[in-house]
């Protein structure tokens, strides 16, 4: 009897040691809510006892060509994944991710936003879950547009924003007119720089998959975009990326920055911001059109087929995206920092309502990206700033390149949109779309 009470306390013992050797991996991005996820490990790791996180926290685009790198040769160098709207219904048609089923009734799908639902999902079935979500929107600074008696309507138009930004460029001063994001990626410059084309009439492919970048509509708003950061934003602009712009702003330095809304609570909160109280926000501005003048993206968790440690893993994502963390980051870090753009009971509670001005903005923003018109004449393809093939990663990183070149003076407007015209063409026949 004494034997097989020792074996069984035996076995318990190798199983909690074993238990607390379940470390996962998780590659993110170093975004500032992702800092905020790492800095709360000890209260996930205090709750379950059993699961260490070891963090690879990357930039941008170093980060979405490691992992594609990765869950593409099946490497399983991670076990959670930071990954978008754009990899998320390709890489769950692949079969390279664990379908998100199975979720604890407490996790409340239904209170997820359901366009950011279905951004994460292939055929209704969902392959990741929303960290935070996003549109794009302006943000700018109150006291400058007030010194210069100039008002900013629910909705610019891109013509207002050129002139705000011509009047209010003072480099002497400190403040540049705009920032924009210049760093070349598909998930960089090109993201603004899609919805900066959409709203201007243009698109990337024509109905039968033809590139159309050098159209009347990609030469206008590239050429509006090389004007505005070469004139009036600061210097070295392609090396500005969204986090580099969010220290501009941050630091008072951009007159107006048009970013991604998850800035706002950076950018609103006096713990992160020089300039809190100054910061207003409105909607993306419009040129011709409204469609795709601001995007959908969501930064999700999701766990490739490669993990070892599914079981683990799907505890993680899960507290990471549900109500209880939101709260959690809400009644610690202050509610003006709780993740956006995921859940309707964030946008419900009183408490981040009174801390962040810019809430009703950003859900409006969200709710009306539409990624399947993301454009005013007819496409072949959904999503706002990206293209949902899995040749848009290449696609866009390399017209990144052709439009930074253009910023940077080493070409023409027009040279530099035909190389990119020629190059895109070149890749989508290999790619089998035209003949």
């Amino acid at each position: 009897m004494r034997f097989w009470k020792a074996l069984t306390v035996g076995a318990a013992l190798l199983t909690t040691a074993a238990l607390a050797q379940t470390t996962i991996t998780i590659a993110t991005v170093n975004n500032p809510d992702m800092i905020t996820m790492q800095k709360l490990t000890p209260e996930f790791e205090k709750a379950n006892p059993g699961i260490k996180l070891n963090w690879v926290v990357l930039p941008e685009n170093e980060l979405r060509q490691k992992v594609t790198t990765d869950i593409a040769t099946n490497a399983g160098s991670y076990d959670v994944l930071t990954i978008g709207t754009y990899e998320t219904p390709i890489w769950g048609k692949n079969g390279w991710l664990v379908e998100m089923s199975g979720l604890p009734a407490s996790y409340d799908l239904e209170d997820v936003l359901k366009p950011v639902r279905a951004g994460l999902s292939y055929q209704g079935r969902l392959y990741a879950l929303p960290f935070y979500a996003e549109s794009s929107m302006l943000y700018y600074r109150k006291d400058l547009f007030a010194a210069k008696k100039f008002t900013v309507p629910a909705q610019p138009t891109w013509t207002q924003a050129i002139s705000w930004a011509r009047q209010l460029h003072n480099p002497s001063g400190g403040v540049y007119g705009i920032c924009l994001r210049g760093l070349p990626g598909w998930g960089e410059n090109m993201a603004f720089i899609s919805t900066l084309v959409n709203t201007y009439g243009g698109r990337w492919f024509d109905e039968s998959w033809k590139p159309q970048l050098t159209s009347p509509e990609w030469k206008r708003a590239i050429g509006q975009y090389v004007e505005l950061v070469t004139k009036y934003g600061p210097p070295g602009v392609t090396g500005n990326g969204f986090t580099e712009n969010l220290t501009l702003m941050s630091e008072g330095k951009c007159a107006m920055w048009i970013d991604a809304t998850v800035a706002a609570g950076y950018l609103a909160n006096p713990k992160t911001s020089k300039v809190a109280d100054k910061i207003g926000f409105a909607k993306a501005p419009v040129a011709v059109t409204p469609n795709g003048a601001h995007w959908l993206w969501s930064w999700a968790l999701a766990i490739p087929k490669s993990s070892k440690k599914v079981e683990a893993a799907k505890t993680f994502i899960t507290w990471a995206t549900s109500k209880e963390y939101i709260e959690l980051v809400g009644s610690t870090q202050g509610w003006v920092s709780a993740p956006p753009g995921t859940r309707y009971s964030t946008y419900n509670n009183p408490n981040y309502l009174k801390a962040a001005p810019f809430a009703k903005v950003v859900l409006e923003s969200i709710n009306t990206a539409d990624p399947t018109k993301p454009t005013l004449k007819p496409v072949p393809y959904t999503g706002v700033q990206f293209v949902g093939i899995p040749e848009f990663q290449a696609i866009g990183t390399q017209v990144g390149q052709f439009i930074a070149g253009i910023v940077a003076g080493k070409t023409s407007l027009d040279a530099g949109l035909a190389q990119a015209q020629a190059a895109v063409e070149k890749l989508m026949k290999e790619a089998g779309y035209l003949k």
